[in-house]
């Protein structure tokens, strides 16, 4: 029986379609959706080894192009986004082309937003083949790139017409990219259902192990909670900001230390510091802190602030983020597990440094 949910928000209504293979049980649905179409694959080069000749075989007799990127977050920029445009437009494709974003957040953001931007919009569907992307970065809209002084500062609100979340794909994952990925699930335990990270803990090792029907409840339960939270506020001006728990931390790790850690990584280490920060705020107690830590390194994730950054240059970029609505910081912090909240009004940020 196919598994699916649907998002629906002020813009768009789309299904997320899940599937245990690639394309086992979804291959009608897509070929439905791009049916008569130009089509674009945008990809990164780690994925075309594995998936961009199966993808190929069911477009089979459709006129395709196939534009491959380095993998890696620097690829999320204004260079690459002018690329996929000139691209489509020699190409001469029109408005009712479809973009078919193949691969991990990079890849969907720059995708998503090359889409919303080309004829000034044309579909694109997200088929993301990495944890963090099929639980966090494929669902809701969000498209962007870089820029040099800030991650994701150029970006728009563009819903795809589909999500199809392959858990198959999971398995080719190097074992450090899938556990990063593991920190944006532990992130949805931890702002909005506490039981949903017990339960983590309880299955770790079959989680760590990449146990087929475990990752689909994983998957399915954190697409729920982002669909809900989405279908509220799709525009980031409320309940939706405490999806970036630990993001504001995360970004200036990663802007401060040119990418040096992968995203979820860096969300990781993020969760800890706002963790931390939770704790020193008196909203949740020492054990809890000790706690969310404890979990973090039971998944193999970081926890402490790196050395390499200093606090005063993390300040400065964390001071440029997008969420930021005065000349203070925005936070997410915790009221308790399981329950987040949104804050400017911390003056002191102090560092967990272990």
């Amino acid at each position: 029986m196919k598994t699916e949910l649907t998002v629906t928000t002020s813009s768009a209504t789309y299904s997320i379609l899940f599937d245990k293979g690639f394309f086992s049980e979804n291959r009608d649905e897509l070929c439905r959706l791009i049916k008569d179409k130009q089509i674009a694959i945008i990809t990164d080069e780690n994925v075309a080894k594995e998936y961009l000749e199966k993808i190929s075989e069911i477009l089979l007799e459709l006129k395709v192009i196939k534009i491959v990127f380095p993998a890696g977050e620097q690829s999320k920029s204004l260079y690459n986004f002018e690329q996929i445009i000139t691209i489509l437009a020699k190409e001469n494709f029109r408005k009712n082309a479809v973009m078919l974003a193949l691969g991990g957040g990079m890849v969907g953001d720059l995708s998503g937003f090359s889409a919303a931007c080309y004829q000034r919009g044309i579909d694109y569907i997200q088929i993301p083949t990495s944890l963090l992307a099929q639980v966090d970065a494929s669902i809701g809209g969000k498209t962007a790139i870089n820029h040099d002084l800030a991650k994701n500062l150029i970006g728009a609100f563009y819903q795809p017409k589909a999500v199809f979340v392959n858990i198959g794909t999971l398995t080719t994952l190097p074992e450090r990219e899938y556990k990063a990925g593991l920190a944006e699930v532990i992130k949805y335990g931890l702002i909005a259902d506490k039981k949903f990270l017990q339960w983590l803990i309880d299955n770790c090792d079959k989680i760590l192990q990449r146990d087929t029907d475990s990752l689909m409840q994983v998957v399915k339960r954190c697409c729920e909670i982002k669909r809900d939270i989405v279908a509220q506020d799709e525009r980031d001006h409320g309940i939706r900001q405490i999806l970036n728990f630990g993001h504001t931390f995360a970004h200036a790790i990663e802007t401060g230390l040119n990418y040096q850690y992968l995203h979820g990584e860096a969300v990781a280490m993020g969760i800890a510091q706002a963790s931390y920060l939770s704790w020193q705020q008196g909203n949740i107690a020492k054990q809890e802190f000790d706690y969310i830590c404890s979990m973090l390194k039971q998944f193999d994730l970081p926890t402490v602030w790196p050395s390499a950054l200093s606090k005063d240059a993390a300040i400065e970029i964390m001071q440029r983020d997008k969420k930021n609505i005065s000349d203070n910081i925005t936070f997410v912090l915790l009221k308790a597990i399981g329950q987040a909240y949104i804050t400017n009004e911390i003056n002191n940020v102090p560092l967990y440094r272990g």
